[in-house]
């Protein structure tokens, strides 16, 4: 299990432990953690997963592939930088701590 802090846009945190092999995404829904909707389940079909990866993390995950970036520009105040969808971030034990915070709304 790893330490994921999900950061509401209105600064609630929560700090929930989510298995290896689960998506970020995964780990929000089973959680029941509010800001992240995961319209389409997690097939990279929408943008209702994005969050904005903590700075300190931003370089340490794996590089957005173009279906990723290409949904990103659907998504409410994307930044180039640090918008992720978390549908697409695989959680391994490297993630332990990782922060991400969600964006006023999704679309």
């Amino acid at each position: 299990m790893v330490k994921i802090t999900y950061i509401e846009f209105n600064g609630t945190e929560h700090v929930v432990d989510v298995a290896d092999g689960l998506t970020v995404m995964e780990g929000a829904r089973d959680n029941d953690i509010p800001g992240i909707e995961a319209d389409c389940g997690g097939a990279c079909a929408c943008s209702t997963c994005h969050v904005y990866v903590d700075n300190d993390w931003v370089d340490k995950l794996p590089q957005k592939e173009d279906m990723e970036s290409d949904m990103l520009e659907f998504a409410f105040s994307p930044d180039d930088k640090t918008s992720r969808l978390t549908c697409q971030i695989t959680v391994t034990d490297d993630l332990e701590g990782l922060i991400v915070r969600m964006p006023e709304k999704q679309i």
